[in-house]
């Protein structure tokens, strides 16, 4: 219940309107290759690649420091384990040239093409989630090699710095917007089994992971 409550303030303070259930589970699994890599020669980090679909995602979040990009709790460690968090304007611009931040449409087929209800337990990674309330595991299956982690969030609130629910949930930018110029993300949590479309803030920082192919 902690868990949850904690989950529930969190996305009330960010102003997150949940769009839920936009997957289907019959959609058909793509396959996928792995084993490649990619180093950013902007500061030489070295990033797993995997091929879900059409689409070749980064394995990992990104971690290329730029203004308006934090490591949770500004500790630096937080940034090796899972990736800075950055603000949706720091978003659009911080993937390397040939890669580029995902649309919605782009995350959409990532979601269908892992199996639409259940792709968020095919998308974690097999550690590094917090255990449940109830004692079960928030760990995923890493069908595809996308080793999703819960890198948490970052909000300005009340003239300070907000970071939640790391080891719990994970949010990812998009580099799509609504009719009201809101961002849409993603998110996966350790108690559910499916993904999260989500509308926040351009000031609430997130995790990044770019992609190659499909929409631009």
């Amino acid at each position: 219940m902690k868990k949850v409550l904690m989950v529930i303030v969190a996305l009330a303070v960010c102003m997150i309107v949940f769009a839920q259930g936009q997957q289907s589970v019959s959609t058909p699994v793509a396959s996928s290759s792995s084993g490649n890599s990619f180093t950013d020669s902007r500061d030489g980090k070295k990033y797993r690649t995997v091929k879900i679909g059409k689409l070749t995602w980064m394995a990992q979040n990104l971690n290329h420091e730029t203004a308006d990009s934090w490591c949770y709790n500004d500790d630096n460690s937080n940034c090796e384990k899972y990736g800075r968090l950055y603000n949706w304007n720091a978003a659009i611009k911080a993937c390397p040239a040939g890669w580029r931040l995902p649309a919605r449409e782009d995350w959409n087929e990532l979601v269908q093409a892992a199996g639409g209800d259940v792709a968020g337990i095919r998308l974690k990674s097999k550690t590094g989630w917090d255990n449940n309330d109830d004692g079960s595991s928030g760990n995923g299956a890493d069908d595809f090699g996308f080793s999703a982690l819960p890198g948490g969030f970052r909000l300005y609130l009340f003239q300070r710095a907000n970071f939640g629910n790391v080891g719990i949930n994970a949010y990812w930018q998009s580099a799509t917007e609504n009719k009201d110029r809101a961002p849409w993300n993603r998110s996966m949590y350790s108690f559910i089994d499916s993904v999260a479309e989500n509308i926040s803030s351009k000031d609430a920082a997130f995790s990044v992971r770019c992609v190659q192919g499909g929409t631009k």
